[in-house]
């Protein structure tokens, strides 16, 4: 199986020192920025826009993987593209034409995956799942940080790694919500490799140590 990736929310990180924190995570054993953006009508809260995508790119030293959590989200891609997005996911509930968007994110230059939530089922995938860098699977209700974990998660990436290696592929699994040190363990052994950290991680009173932890456990 793929490496295991840990990709902090920067939605979670203190935005008077969103410098501080980017170099905190430059200078930590993560993989990868997690920078998730709202629009308020996708989903109940509205987070940040390319100002704020721009600001962390220019310290950034990891790949930026920008979850958009957005309606009708191919009127944006170049610009996200433009201002540092180097991983781009879409809600193929957010979407009519996916696997068009899935294209236009490549063309951008960009790798493309495709988002779930919780209730929508694995099998809108077998088609498209050829066209996907990554697949992320929402383990809670997409809008908010500090959500509990929902337990089904389990079980759908069970399902999902069985749908990727039967057909041949080398996609990606990306948890995103309630993501920590009990769980992470359990996730890779369902089979997901890449998980999203926020709100355990920047409320811990040592980031960088938790991060490590978190990397130590996905890959032990």
């Amino acid at each position: 199986m793929a490496s295991k990736l840990i990709a902090p929310s920067m939605l979670a990180a203190d935005f008077g020192n969103l410098q501080r924190d980017t170099e905190m995570v430059n200078n930590s054993d993560a993989d990868w920025f997690h920078i998730d953006v709202m629009d308020g009508h996708f989903v109940p809260n509205i987070s940040y826009g390319m100002p704020v995508i721009a600001a962390i790119k220019k310290h950034a030293t990891k790949p930026l993987d920008v979850h958009l959590m957005i309606e009708k989200p191919e009127r944006y891609i170049e610009e996200f593209a433009k201002v540092g997005a180097d991983i781009i996911t879409v809600h193929y509930e957010s979407t009519i034409h996916l696997h068009r968007t899935l294209r236009q994110i490549k063309d951008a230059g960009c790798k493309a995956g495709i988002v779930l939530n919780i209730t929508t089922p694995l099998t809108v995938l077998e088609d498209i799942l050829p066209e996907c860098y990554m697949v992320l699977l929402m383990s809670i209700n997409p809008g908010f940080g500090g959500q509990k974990f929902e337990e089904i998660t389990y079980k759908r990436i069970k399902n999902l790694r069985k749908m990727i290696d039967e057909q041949g592929l080398d996609t990606r699994i990306e948890i995103d919500g309630g993501v920590t040190d009990k769980n992470i363990k359990a996730l890779v052994e369902a089979g997901a490799d890449t998980f999203v950290a926020g709100s355990h991680v920047f409320k811990s009173e040592d980031p960088t140590s938790t991060i490590k932890n978190l990397k130590n456990l996905a890959n032990s």
